[in-house]
């Protein structure tokens, strides 16, 4: 699988790819091989505004549902509606499979994520 070198992760394993102001957010491979069949996505509402670190929205498996944060603070500007209907794609396609997308209002908060490189080192701590 690819994953795109230039994404943000947080350590709570949500991903971050930035366009312009927006930025677009999903879990990390890593989470969904962890939660198992992702069965339910609750996609959050649109215009909703939430600060850096706040629960945004829910996945849920087959295992447990799983809370997903803000990376960023913003306001809700797109949701994969895909995801009602197909939320394995989580599964199948982690880093594609984005579930909602923020504008952001701190674009330097992005200077709090980790690089690619920092949340691999990150999950082989955690494995040890």
């Amino acid at each position: 699988m690819s994953i795109p070198e230039d994404l943000k992760f947080l350590k709570s394993h949500e991903w971050v790819r930035v366009e312009g102001k927006t930025a677009y957010v999903g879990i990390s491979d890593y989470a969904q091989e962890e939660l198992g069949d992702i069965v339910f996505v609750e996609l959050p509402e649109l215009e909703d505004e939430f600060d850096a670190g706040e629960e945004v929205t829910n996945v849920e498996s087959v295992k447990a549902a799983s809370p997903i944060y803000a990376p960023v603070s913003g306001k809700i500007v797109k949701v994969n509606e895909e995801l009602e209907d197909t939320p394995e794609l989580v599964n199948q396609k982690p880093y594609e499979a984005f579930i909602y997308a923020l504008e952001m209002s701190d674009e330097s908060e992005l200077d709090d994520l980790l690089s690619y490189s920092d949340y691999q080192k990150f999950l082989e701590e955690e494995a040890e």
